[in-house]
């Protein structure tokens, strides 16, 4: 990143996975209560930031698909610069290297990086807890990325607690298609009852299995996603061919990602030569915290 008084420069909006996934319940407002681990990735989308001193907010380059009133990272400028009453504007820049509807947080993830980003640029110096308040206004995940550490997560995905991960190197697959998030929870033969388990279960796992808790949980997503996207379900079965992987493949989010972890980013790469060449694919190791955490006390 480079910082000068009126720019950020080549801000990265971190992917995440969700190591599992579990859907415990459903509320009467229709949202549903779960419990995940979120892993952030060295992989994203990329951010430039120029401040502007007229008090407009625009996004200066396309993104196939969303139009700039809809993009969350022009809603997230909005909304802070209603919440703080500041005068200041900015121009922004994405490098949109995430795919859409594939639960990789990318949408959320810029948001909250622009967040992060406008809390410095405009030297606003709001607390991580003022900010995650107002991510929660954009979406049940953009609060973790401001959180900015690996995390148990619980509720709709906004209580948050932090965890130790080990380093590791994950294969991403991403099939040609957009899983739509709303969708996929109104299906009837979604589970809903995964029996709530605790962040010391978890832990106690990990330390089980030297600090990789290789088939905890499932995500209970995965089943409804593979049986109506026929690409995903081809992803997950071709991946349990490859014996080098720390544990089974498994989809992240709502899709339509899929993920296997190694040991080392070598053997990532060697599996990944052997995917069919029509697929979308990358190789990213594990972050501990968001490279702009240190924008918010």
């Amino acid at each position: 990143m480079t910082e000068t008084q009126d720019s950020l420069r080549d801000c990265l909006a971190p992917a995440k996975l969700n190591l599992f996934l579990h859907i415990t319940g459903r509320r009467p407002n229709g949202y549903h209560d779960l419990q995940t681990v979120f892993q952030l990735l060295d992989w994203g989308d990329t951010l430039h930031f120029t401040r502007r001193h007229d008090g407009r907010i625009t996004r200066t380059t396309e993104v196939d698909g969303v139009p700039a009133e809809h993009d969350l990272t022009v809603r997230a400028a909005a909304l802070l610069k209603q919440h703080t009453g500041t005068n200041e504007g900015v121009e922004i820049d994405i490098e949109k290297r995430l795919p859409m509807g594939a639960g990789l947080g990318g949408g959320s993830s810029d948001a909250a990086t622009t967040l992060l980003a406008l809390n410095r640029l405009w030297k606003l110096n709001l607390p991580r807890e003022e900010l995650q308040t107002l991510a929660l206004k954009l979406g049940a995940d953009v609060p973790f990325f401001v959180f900015g550490k690996n995390a148990f997560a619980e509720g709709v995905g906004e209580a948050l607690e932090a965890v130790q991960l080990p380093p590791r190197h994950f294969l991403v697959v991403t099939p040609r298609v957009h899983v739509p998030t709303a969708e996929i929870f109104s299906e009837k033969s979604l589970t809903r009852d995964t029996r709530a388990c605790t962040i010391a279960v978890f832990l106690a796992q990990q330390a089980a299995q030297n600090g990789w808790p290789d088939s905890f949980g499932q995500n209970d997503m995965q089943a409804v996603v593979a049986g109506k996207y026929a690409e995903v379900a081809r992803v997950l079965r071709w991946f349990e061919n490859v014996s080098s992987s720390i544990a089974p493949a498994r989809m992240t989010g709502s899709g339509a990602s899929v993920f296997a972890a190694f040991a080392s980013r070598a053997e990532a790469e060697v599996v990944q030569t052997q995917l069919p060449a029509d697929w979308r694919s990358a190789v990213t190791s594990s972050l501990d915290t968001h490279p702009l955490f240190a924008f918010a006390a």
